[in-house]
């Protein structure tokens, strides 16, 4: 574990130094094995730095392009150095790397170390709050290959996590058109929020598809149905989250995304859109019972 850690640290300085050199690719081999040779004569796993460098630079475009919607008020030339990079290693061990061997929590919190130690008195909690958004915002990247794994023994024992949300559509004469949200990660999904203290689900759920879509009317009807999933989440752990979902209708036609770190999009969709879209295995089932109770 130790010789992970080290390797981590070496691969952040190497990407530091690439970055700071001018982003030449053809150099990060050099950089890398001068690194390793200076800092670490002895590690062990030297494979694994290369590994990190290598995949970071790969998943580059894309991992910058997360950066910047999950921290719009830091253009990521004006992201300090060091926090740009430990960023890039998070994400990249978070979204691309192995999570049998490297789980999100894992990934995370080695983010958050080498912030501290390289980084400002504040990276560590930027970095936090950073990859912390993109995680739970997002539903947990991997959540499906969670699913699948072997349920732990206790899992009556693991804290439950309540979510609420909503179908949400509008009529447009005869047409029918359902609101959906778009995470950074490509996926269009529904509005959901957790309560706040002295909240029900439905009011919760009334509060933040409202703010979420920057609509003014809502009119929340029966409960359209129920999700369960284990998430690991960075400061909790494993939870079993549950989100409840009703239906709702409203006379807005206009959508305003409010500011996220995990969303960059808001749109109306036809019936006739839904198989094209990419949505998570949950979300279609729902818009395909909604219609239903719509056009009985």
């Amino acid at each position: 574990m130790a010789n992970r850690h080290l390797a981590r640290s070496l691969a952040m300085q190497s990407l530091f130094e690439w970055d700071f050199g001018g982003k030449k690719d053809g150099e990060v081999g050099k950089i890398v094995g001068h690194n390793v040779k200076e800092f670490a004569p002895g590690l062990e796993d030297q494979t694994f730095v290369k590994e990190l460098v290598e995949g970071v630079l790969k998943n580059r475009e894309k991992i910058d392009s997360i950066i910047e919607k999950a921290a719009p008020e830091w253009p990521l030339e004006q992201v300090a150095l060091v926090d740009r990079n430990v960023l890039r290693l998070g994400l990249y061990e978070l979204l691309f790397g192995n999570r049998r061997e490297v789980p999100p929590k894992v990934a995370i919190n080695e983010a958050i170390e080498l912030a501290k130690t390289f980084g400002s008195d504040s990276s560590g909690k930027f970095i936090n709050g950073v990859l912390g958004t993109v995680y739970r915002e997002i539903g947990e990247p991997g959540k499906d290959e969670t699913s699948r794994k072997k349920i732990p023994a206790n899992l009556e024992d693991l804290p439950i996590e309540e979510k609420a949300g909503a179908v949400v559509f509008r009529k447009e004469g005869k047409k029918i058109l359902f609101a959906l949200v778009h995470d950074v990660f490509g996926y269009w999904t529904l509005s959901k929020g957790s309560p706040e203290p002295g909240e029900d689900a439905l009011q919760a759920a009334q509060r933040k598809v409202k703010e979420e879509f920057g609509i003014e009317s809502l009119e929340l009807g029966a409960e359209l149905g129920r999700t369960e999933y284990l998430a690991n989440d960075p400061e909790k752990g494993p939870v079993r989250r549950r989100v409840i979902y009703f239906l709702g209708e409203t006379r807005d036609e206009e959508l305003k995304l409010a500011p996220s770190g995990g969303l960059d999009g808001a749109a109306w969709f036809a019936p006739e859109d839904f198989e094209g879209l990419k949505t998570y295995p949950d979300i279609k089932p729902l818009l395909t019972k909604a219609l239903k109770l719509i056009k009985p």
